[in-house]
């Protein structure tokens, strides 16, 4: 029995458990309260499991299901025949060294605030299925992202709640004596030190730096505490960590990556330290230069000049003045790798710049992305024309299998060796899509919709719970009448995401009076749930939430207009699954890419969005619903308005009358068209199997795609 208890913690200390439907149930087996208290963490689920208890519960089929996982899980670890090793040995042999401010792996490790964060974690493991040596570079934020809670206002507030590294999947480096393998760097005068931590993601590895030790000045050990917290000079000092303290982890372990890749502009000090490596060789600084350039890559995600890291030239001098001295580069030609306006070098110093300067390709995340980068950034390549700019594009995916665990899993494996099947082709997808009736996906639709209203009804309890202890009573049970709850027979569109303005959560109640006919029709009705953070500092964003709030307390939109609080990958997870239609309400050309609406499709739900990002790639008009045609105004107000109205006119006449028009098996046999559409054109290109392959072949080894 032991040896099964051995492999059940392994199992748990590695997150391809994360994208494994049979593990998760293993875990999840074992106290289903627990599973959910402990938010699906299977280290810290054991640590309230007695071994007498594990020995009892292995005796009979639990411990065969233990074994069968295991010799899957190994199987994985140690097979041979994988993407790269048959079409790019090269990155078998040599790792690609990623890095990102934040992984959004798995909603237990709390590294991670928004879609930036759910895309690394998706690349990462896609990295390690295709068989990619994948090397991940990150800090190990003690505190995480915050926890949201809404008081009886509905104003978001914030708490941080510790989380511990002997409650999470990760290890301690140490070197070849077993000490703590601790690296350091210089920050104005300081010299900061920082350990690291290990983390497996299947075959993928993710380093995590912290500098909550011993060693650092009071002030320096808070660098690792928050995702994105504090002010200018907190992002500045977390970045050089990141870039310059991960090129140095990298050495102290021996690895010496085929590429180094950034994801976004966070990470772009990696270039300094690798220059300085050059210089330190004898190269001149133009040599290191072209050095450096040849081995990295840059993915900005940013289609928005504000919403680029810029820092002053006094706080670079402050900062780096230590670090320059030591590896012998000039702060002005520091300032000229990052200047916007290279006749000036006394302005803002651009991390984005610098990233570009030093990387032998760059890309945007969507094809609109790209030209709208190419665009932005067309002053830094003087003599270019637009189309010459070099930003290209790689579209956003999302891992199939992390994103249709359960439920959705079971279904497909009835028809298909496993949800990655659909991902292949489309005509692999048609191919499987051909043994499924309409009355099986629609049997689909309403078991995961069920699902998601009982994982409401649980979550808005504890919720109202928190909210209004004096109260919540009496609201709760409001909430629950028969004339205002979720119901499975009624559509319902789910909207959640990282709260930035530019996102327009509160369009949808732009005219309340015929939001309210739609939603209240006597034979076509609507119900609506919402969730999503604002950044702690942006009043603005959390006033969009008090808005959403207080519009759902309406009379006419009581318990069929409903915001969960605490959004994070655990109940993005529910409600992709859940609801029918995905809307996004962008300013076009603002989304640079968005994945949640490629996440609801193989549970059959549409994507209902705003042509921005990767939806005017993807869009044919019998695959989803589209707002407007892509017009763009000036003006806000106009902008608002016009959308708006485009918004509601699909709904009354396209979408709604779609999903209720039935046949006489009481089947929508249109909206189930739309569901096979979406799955066969959706699933096999907007997936980051194909989005790795894609820079795999581009980008990491410079050749065309095989």
């Amino acid at each position: 029995m032991q040896n099964k208890i051995t492999s059940l913690n392994k199992l748990s200390r590695n997150l391809w458990w994360s994208w494994d439907t049979e593990a998760k149930q293993l875990f999840e087996e074992l106290s289903p309260l627990l599973w959910e208290r402990n938010n699906h963490n299977p280290v810290e689920l054991l640590r309230h499991i007695s071994n007498d208890e594990l020995q009892a519960r292995c005796q009979f089929e639990y411990g065969d299901k233990i074994d069968q996982v295991y010799a899957r899980y190994t199987a994985y670890l140690n097979d041979k025949n994988t993407w790269a090793a048959n079409n790019a040995p090269e990155l078998v042999k040599d790792p690609v060294a990623y890095f990102s401010a934040e992984f959004g792996i798995h909603e237990s490790v709390r590294i991670y605030s928004g879609g930036l964060g759910v895309l690394a974690g998706d690349h990462l493991k896609s990295a390690s299925d295709l068989g990619i040596s994948f090397i991940g570079i990150t800090l190990f934020y003690k505190e995480g992202y915050f926890r949201q809670y809404l008081n009886h206002d509905g104003w978001q507030m914030e708490d941080y709640p510790l989380q511990s590294a002997e409650n999470l999947p990760i290890e301690k480096v140490t070197d070849a004596n077993g000490e703590d393998l601790i690296i350091s760097v210089n920050i104005a005068q300081s010299e900061v030190f920082a350990q690291a931590w290990r983390l497996k993601v299947g075959r993928a590895t993710l380093y995590l730096l912290d500098t909550n030790i011993a060693a650092n000045e009071p002030h320096y050990r808070d660098i690792c505490c928050r995702v994105y917290g504090g002010d200018q000079n907190m992002r500045i000092n977390q970045e050089i960590l990141l870039g310059i303290g991960g090129v140095k982890l990298l050495d102290k372990l021996g690895v010496t990556p085929t590429v180094y890749h950034m994801n976004e502009g966070h990470s772009a000090f990696l270039t300094l330290e690798l220059l300085a490596k050059e210089l330190a060789k004898g190269s001149t600084q133009q040599e290191a230069m072209a050095t450096v350039r040849s081995r990295c890559v840059f993915t900005t995600h940013t289609p928005v000049p504000a919403g680029h890291d810029r820092f002053s030239r006094d706080m670079m001098h402050y900062t780096f003045d230590k670090y320059l001295s030591a590896i012998g580069i000039n702060f002005d030609d520091l300032m000229m790798l990052g200047s916007e306006d290279k006749g000036n070098i006394y302005g803002l110093f651009t991390m984005t710049v610098l990233a570009l300067n030093l990387s032998r390709s760059a890309n945007g995340v969507s094809k609109l992305h790209g030209e709208v980068s190419r665009v932005m950034w067309q002053h830094l390549y003087p003599g270019k024309s637009v189309d010459e700019v070099p930003i290209g594009h790689i579209t956003n995916g999302v891992h199939a299998s992390s994103w249709t665990c359960g439920y959705t899993d079971s279904f497909w494996k009835k028809f298909a060796v496993s949800v990655d099947e659909m991902s292949l082709s489309r005509e692999a997808a048609e191919a499987v899509l051909a043994k499924v009736s309409d009355s099986e996906l629609w049997a689909l639709r309403y078991i995961l919709k069920r699902n998601l209203i009982d994982f409401i009804d649980r979550y808005l309890a504890n919720q109202l719970f928190h909210q209004h202890i004096n109260s919540y009573q009496n609201e709760y049970d409001t909430l629950r009448s028969a004339q205002n709850t979720f119901s499975p027979d009624v559509l319902t569109i789910g909207f959640a995401r990282r709260f930035a303005t530019y996102k327009r959560a509160p369009l949808i109640f732009r005219d309340l009076d015929r939001l309210d006919k739609i939603i209240n029709h006597a034979t076509m009705p609507l119900q609506i749930v919402f969730a999503g953070k604002a950044h702690p500092h942006d009043d603005a964003r959390k006033d969009y939430i008090r808005q959403i709030v207080q519009h759902s307390r309406r009379p006419q939109f009581s318990g069929k207009v409903i915001f969960l609080e605490n959004y994070n990958l655990g109940v993005a997870k529910r409600m992709v699954s859940g609801v029918d239609v995905w809307l996004n309400t962008p300013v076009r050309p603002m989304e640079a890419s968005g994945t949640s609406g490629e996440k609801t499709v193989l549970h059959g739900g549409l994507n209902f969005s705003v042509l921005d990002g990767w939806w005017p790639e993807a869009y044919n008009g019998e695959n989803g619903f589209s707002i407007a045609n892509g017009e763009c105004f000036e003006n806000n107000e106009e902008q608002d308005s016009f959308d708006a109205e485009k918004m509601y006119t699909v709904l009354e006449k396209q979408l709604i009358p779609a999903f209720y028009e039935r046949n006489e098996q009481n089947i929508p046999e249109k909206w189930i068209n739309k569901i096979r559409s979406a799955i066969a054109t959706i699933a096999p290109e907007y997936n980051t199997h194909r989005m790795v392959r894609d820079y795999a072949t581009k980008y990491y080894l410079n050749k065309k795609e095989n």
